[in-house]
């Protein structure tokens, strides 16, 4: 709600509020007024005492005297008022007003936070980097555990030392204060608020996945600076992101994001049930210890003189008798008991709830069902707190006045309810997709005036946007691959999700777009080739990341621009000696102040990553750089197909070279892509040492990609590159000759590692059965790394896997795959020219027999319906000749044995008997095959021409 209010204002209202609290807890410590209005004799005080009334607790009215405000106030109205704002008005509007988290930002506004010190190994140059909380250390895995933990002490402190003493209750306040501070100078960024405020976990739980008048991250047109994000005010008035980082996915920058990146987690099961059973156990207590409500309802407990001296009093009293249980071990105990009832209870209400939805509505993910789960809980215990909280001021307005507010509360929560249960993972996905194609559509200024009826792009839903990039008769090829482009793009910088997800995980959006798996890979490869850094797995991305690397970039380049202003003519100096690599570009702008290193400091720049956006301000270093880069690709994909091609012997059968034929045509699709892209470079370096050196390599390394890659007449290389260019391509490709290498199973396992590692589905599969059949520890090892992944698994893949794992020594039973089937199908000469997916499909549909020794497949003059192909074991085949004489041959695998019969409906010339212990055929149906060869003349051409080949040899041999 308060996303887009300036964070000038939202600073001077921070600023109010946390003066407003220290003077509360000023007041703790010396308070002359509130005795004065709270006593019985100032008739007009509404906070007046009613020395009449009786609050019994434990069987003794108590007695009543006047009494500070600060702590009824802070209890009583401050700490409700925080609960109610969290569900109506969302986690962004508590954020931007938090007096503990400004306060705890003390040390980072005036720049003197704990940084640790770094050296450049390779020019000595010395960097300071702010301290972070590791994603991978205890606290970073277990930082919910420890809140819930200080939450629950300060849940027993209250009912034990401060919920009445105002002295311990200041102290507490300060201690906390000063825990915030001490904390925010330690780590960098919202480290306190993120990992340490036992508040949080009460946050996360009302007011995720988003409050009902919140603003939300994911959709509109997106900034920089969404929600309660860090932010600072620029001396130009704009507002630029100021995060660091410091955790992710962040729930200041999206709130919802964090929920359903969270919801998975175990933890997330002990905050919801566990907070639950703690707000029952804390208010049930003051039932249990007074023995009835009348003492909580009144608020007494918050202006009690003397608590401490209760601690060893009776902790409970129940049916009229005190238990003597000291209130020291009563109160603690109560609240541990109801939270481990509670999620006790929670968790078999859960498996109920989950077997009753499911009978209903089979459809619902887990995910989903969790999901209602927790907001049944949320909704429950927000109404069950109001019950009780703040009733001692509600109380004091006329009945009708306090029946409206009770109204205002379910109806606000209902509708809460309502706006939240319908909403789950899939479609915040859905969503969040929506609006990068609604970014690319502005974008690509496709004009979409005329089907939006007078409405902007930013107020359509999310299906509307599908639709209509349906429909858009200008919202074809290019520019739908071009759309895609972008929204993979961004989805790669954020982290949303990487090289090897993206084909799985943007499977509904490529669908919706009409973009095939082949286009989507040749397009991963393509933003691999602009930006090398995009694909690189050992980075660790996220939306946080690009947003505080983003912000840096824009800082500096705001640098650069005034500097030009104040001097163009200095700057081109410095900038020419950085050319000439005399300087580097972060010298250029540090000359004035040290600007650089201050603002790596403010960000939370990593020595590495400020060399990296310094040395990419720099054109030519860059260019240089992108070129070394995609050499090294392409020395690694070369390497990776001459083993390929000269396999180790292991490999080296007829089925198995099929499948490393289609791993090469991975290989040369990629080769391809990266070969543009240093052809790019190559027009831009007209000449000079460096771009010989590349025009050389690029020849050498892509022989089998270039030459085709120069003809197409698409391209136009001919004519975008020089003459001078061009003839040493020609040349040095003349030259190439590959000498064959000796690849080892060890580095071909290797090799099959990394192929497994791409996202396209049928190169994962043949990479994990070729592994499979030189290393089956290492294939059953990746096979369940596959199966126990949290991505959606291909049939094939999936089969395949599966197969390789129940493939052990006990299991000696023949299985094929359709992975198999395919393999041995395309091997076959007679089926070359069937395309891919009719292939795929017909691997589905033929079945595996198998025959024993001396059993006759069929004899000399059968008609045969079916096609046999011997995958396994010997056959042989008898004829008999007019003079009575057998001619005999035999047959070894991989081979049809009656190919030409099937296609000629002719008798067959042979007797076929096994003569091995077992063999085993794949089976086709004639029928399909006719019908394949009826729908697909390329194919059936194809077949034309080989049987014809194989007749004109056989009368050869005859004559």
């Amino acid at each position: 709600m308060l996303a887009n209010v300036p964070e000038k204002v939202m600073h001077r209202v921070r600023w109010v509020l946390a003066c407003s609290w220290l003077v509360l807890i000023f007041s703790l410590f010396y308070d002359p007024i509130s005795p004065w209005l709270t006593s019985p004799d100032t008739s007009w005080s509404p906070f007046k005492l009613d020395m009449d009334s009786c609050i019994r607790v434990q069987g003794v009215c108590l007695q009543e005297q006047p009494y500070g405000l600060g702590s009824s106030l802070f209890w009583g109205l401050i700490v409700p008022s925080g609960v109610f704002i969290l569900l109506i008005f969302g986690h962004e509007f508590w954020r931007r007003i938090c007096p503990l988290g400004f306060m705890s930002q003390l040390f980072r506004a005036l720049g003197k936070q704990r940084q640790k010190k770094r050296v450049d190994k390779k020019t000595g140059k010395t960097h300071y980097e702010l301290v972070k909380i590791k994603s991978d250390s205890w606290l970073g895995k277990h930082y919910l555990k420890l809140q819930l933990g200080l939450l629950y002490i300060g849940v027993c402190g209250r009912l034990l030392f401060y919920d009445s003493s105002r002295i311990i209750l200041g102290v507490f306040l300060l201690f906390t204060i000063g825990s915030a501070i001490l904390v925010g100078y330690l780590y960098a960024g919202k480290t306190w608020c993120q990992y340490f405020c036992p508040m949080a976990p009460v946050q996360e739980f009302y007011g995720e996945p988003r409050g009902l008048l919140n603003s939300v991250a994911h959709e509109g047109q997106k900034t920089l600076i969404t929600q309660s994000m860090c932010r600072r005010q620029n001396p130009d008035g704009t507002e630029s992101s100021a995060c660091v980082a410091c955790n992710s996915p962040c729930v200041d920058i999206d709130a919802e994001r964090s929920y359903w990146d969270s919801i998975k987690k175990p933890d997330y099961k002990l905050l919801y049930y566990g907070y639950a059973g703690l707000v029952v156990g804390f208010f049930s207590y003051y039932y249990l210890y007074s023995g009835s409500w009348a003492y909580l309802l009144s608020g007494h407990w918050t202006h009690e003189e003397n608590q401490l001296e209760l601690l060893f009093s009776p902790g409970f009293y129940i049916f009229n008798t005190p238990i003597p249980i000291p209130r020291l071990i009563a109160a603690p105990l109560t609240v541990a008991v109801s939270i481990a009832l509670a999620y006790f209870l929670g968790i078999q209400l859960e498996k109920v709830y989950n077997s009753y939805q499911l009978k209903r509505n089979p459809l619902l993910t887990s995910q989903q069902l969790q999901h209602q789960i927790f907001t049944l809980t949320t909704f429950w215990v927000f109404n069950f707190f109001f019950i009780f909280a703040g009733r001692s001021y509600i109380s004091k307005f006329p009945i009708q006045v306090q029946y409206l507010f009770n109204l205002l509360l379910v109806l606000a929560s209902s509708l809460w309810l309502y706006r939240t249960w319908s909403r789950s993972s899939e479609r915040y996905s859905r969503e969040s997709l929506a609006n990068r194609l609604r970014k690319q559509l502005t974008r690509l200024q496709v004009d979409v005036s005329r089907f939006l009826e007078g409405r902007s792009l930013d107020l359509l839903s999310a299906d509307e946007v599908y639709v209509l990039a349906k429909i858009l008769p200008g919202f074809t090829g290019d520019k739908r691959l071009e759309a895609y482009k972008g929204i993979l793009r961004d989805s790669l910088e954020e982290g949303y999700v990487n090289s090897a997800s993206s084909l799985e995980v943007l499977q509904q959006m490529r669908g919706e777009l009409g973009i095939s798996e082949q286009e989507h890979l040749t397009i991963l490869t393509e933003l691999g080739v602009e930006d090398p850094d995009l694909l690189d797995p050992n980075q660790q991305r996220s939306r946080e990341n690009q947003l505080r690397l983003q912000s840096f970039r824009q800082r500096i380049r705001g640098m650069v621009g005034s500097k030009r202003r104040r001097g163009a003519k200095g700057l081109g100096r410095e900038l020419l000696k950085v050319v000439k690599k005399e300087k580097a570009i972060g010298d250029v702008l540090d000359k004035e102040g040290g600007t650089v290193e201050s603002l790596s400091r403010e960000y939370g720049i990593t020595l590495e990553e400020e060399n990296k956006i310094l040395a990419n301000l720099d054109e030519e270093s860059q260019l240089e750089r992108r070129s070394n880069l995609l050499l090294q690709q392409l020395q690694d994909l070369y390497d990776i197909e001459l083993a390929l091609l000269y396999p180790p012997e292991t490999l080296n059968i007829p089925h198995l070279r099929k499948g490393l034929d289609i791993l090469r045509n991975t290989v040369a699709q990629k080769q391809k892509v990266i070969a543009k892209g240093v052809l790019k470079i190559l027009e831009d370096w007209d000449s000079g040492t460096e771009a010989t050196r590349l025009l050389l390599a690029l020849a050498t390394l892509t022989q089998n990609v270039l030459p085709s890659l120069l003809e197409n007449h698409d391209q136009k290389w001919s004519e975008r590159l020089n003459d001078i260019q061009l003839s040493r391509l020609q040349q040095q490709l003349k030259l190439v000759e590959p000498t064959p290498p000796k690849v080892s199973e060890i580095l071909m396992i290797s090799y099959l590692e990394i192929l497994l590692s791409e996202p396209d589905s049928l190169t994962k599969t043949v990479s994990l059965y070729l592994l499979n059949k030189l290393d089956k520890q290492r294939g059953q090892q990746q096979a369940r790394q596959l199966l126990n992944s949290y991505l959606m698994l291909n049939p094939s893949l999936k089969e395949t896997a599966q197969q390789i794992i129940a493939n052990t020594e006990e299991q000696k039973a023949k299985v094929i795959t359709p992975l198999e089937r395919l393999l041995y199908l395309s091997s076959c000469d007679l089926l070359k020219g069937l395309k891919a997916e009719s292939l795929m499909e017909l691997s589905y549909q033929v079945p595996i027999k198998e025959y024993h020794q001396s059993e006759i497949l069929w004899e000399q003059g059968d008609i045969c319906k079916d096609l046999f192909l011997l995958l396994d074991g010997e056959v042989e085949c008898q004829q008999i000749q007019e003079d009575d004489t057998v001619m005999v041959e035999e047959i070894k695998s991989v081979n049809f044995l009656n190919d030409l019969e099937i296609l000629g409906n002719l008798e067959a010339i042979t007797t076929v008997i096994v003569t091995s212990s077992n063999a085993c055929f794949l089976v086709i149906e004639g029928a399909i095959l006719n019908e394949l060869i009826e729908q697909d003349k390329g194919f059936a051409r194809t077949v034309i021409e080989q049987e014809s080949r194989r007749l004109q040899q056989l009368q050869r041999l005859a004559s």
